[in-house]
């Protein structure tokens, strides 16, 4: 096993789950199915997801919650929700599924285990694409998302990683992560969001910067409609790496919703696969412990593109513009590329609104957020020390990684199947 290939946590029964959330049908498939399409699997290293645990869910979930979620265990079509439903939020946006206590544990799974990968040294980057739901709230589910396993990895990975970067590129505003954390100093919420009357979640205001202890620790860059790829790049290269230089993470999750894309039917960017990238590429530059997840995207077939681009990215390839032909290709046309063109809307953000907004972040982070080299060497101190019990006690813990078995089945000798990666290992957690 090499350990320099960055983790792509994959599973069947992740997958199937996935393609089970109702805003998102079939999506996890077709993601999947492109990045084996391009034969990227041979240059990742496949880790079989696991369920997430009651515990480990209520490492944020309340037990009101997730033990609502385990009643909806067979739920018909036409399904009424009742007002005790809709005190958790299930109902309009997030309607009741069957087996939704199975779907949420997959969901989050797939995130504790990317995060493991990290706490174990497996690699420096972990991709779980059908993660990335973060506007699920401690006691009730919201704008589709059912679980914060955004939060549920964090938490994972404060183990061994005392101050986190949470960077969130969907349009929506990372409302329930940052709330989550709105008054720890420990966890640093960064969203890039648009941010009009009437535009969900409604939250993201460039003063909303945390509370209490947090104060200054959440950052919130709200841009007006039709956004760009310049835009967006210029935006974060200049917060990105201010904020990192202040806030000195040790790891960084960035959640890469696609629903900023150019025709997104829930969005209203106009970005394409270029900024995203660029962004992402800002990340990994920082050589921090890396989690990618995925998040919304409603153009499945520009979602895919997307995060298929991405994996292309940190697995060091050069992906053709031409998508290859397999089972989901008639969903490609009519070009059948993976270019995603912008629109001609105009961008509503003018220059001097843009640079407003970064005055206003940087003197906030100056104001709040000190860099480590700049406190008092006795605090420095008392950081150093807990950071080494942290990753001292997590090392301790009695885990293996071993290989379990080939993703693929090798029985068809037909040209797909030749077309399928050259290794198809996949790895599990073994307790």
């Amino acid at each position: 096993m090499n350990k320099a290939k960055p983790c792509y946590i994959w599973d069947e029964k992740l997958i199937e789950e996935s393609d089970r959330l109702p805003a998102v049908i079939g999506r996890a498939s077709m993601v999947h199915n492109i990045i084996e399409a391009f034969n990227l699997m041979g240059k990742l290293t496949v880790v079989r997801s696991t369920p997430a645990t009651y515990e480990d869910m209520r490492e944020f979930h309340s037990d009101s919650y997730l033990n609502q979620l385990k009643k909806y265990f067979e739920v018909d079509e036409d399904y009424m929700s009742t007002a005790r439903d809709e005190e958790f939020g299930i109902g309009y946006d997030c309607p009741p599924v069957s087996n939704m206590f199975d779907l949420v544990s997959c969901v989050a799974g797939g995130s504790v285990t990317a995060a493991r990968c990290l706490l174990l040294g497996v690699s420096n980057i972990a991709l779980n694409w059908c993660g990335g739901w973060h506007h699920a709230h401690r006691a009730k589910a919201e704008g589709f998302c059912y679980v914060n396993d955004i939060v549920i990895a964090i938490e994972k990975l404060r183990k061994k990683f005392p101050k986190v970067l949470y960077i969130d590129l969907d349009v929506h505003h990372g409302n329930g992560v940052e709330e989550a954390y709105s008054s720890n100093k420990s966890v640093f919420t960064l969203s890039f969001h648009k941010y009009e009357p009437g535009f969900f979640p409604g939250s993201g205001d460039i003063d909303n910067i945390g509370s209490q202890d947090g104060t200054g620790y959440a950052c919130n860059f709200p841009l007006h409609a039709s956004y760009t790829d310049d835009t967006m790049e210029y935006a974060f290269e200049k917060v990105f790496n201010a904020i990192y230089n202040n806030f000195e993470p040790d790891a960084i999750v960035t959640q890469c919703g696609a629903d900023a894309l150019a025709r997104d039917p829930n969005g209203g960017a106009t970005l394409t696969t270029r900024s995203y990238c660029t962004c992402v590429q800002h990340v990994l530059d920082k050589r921090k412990p890396t989690l990618l997840l995925g998040g919304g995207g409603y153009n499945h077939a520009n979602a895919a593109r997307l995060w298929a681009s991405l994996t292309a990215l940190v697995a060091g390839v050069q992906l053709d513009d031409q998508i290859p032909e397999h089972s989901d290709w008639p969903q490609y046309g009519p070009g059948y590329t993976m270019t995603v063109e912008p629109t001609l809307a105009r961008d509503c953000n003018k220059k001097t609104y843009i640079e407003d907004c970064i005055k206003k972040i940087l003197d906030n982070l100056n104001k709040y957020v000190k860099p480590i080299s700049e406190e008092p060497v006795t605090k420095r101190m008392k950081t150093e020390g807990e950071d080494m019990i942290s990753k001292t006690s997590y090392r301790n813990n009695k885990l293996d990684f071993r290989k379990k078995d080939s993703m693929f089945a090798t029985e068809e000798k037909n040209d797909t199947a030749k077309n399928k990666s050259e290794v198809n290992d996949v790895y599990e957690f073994i307790d």
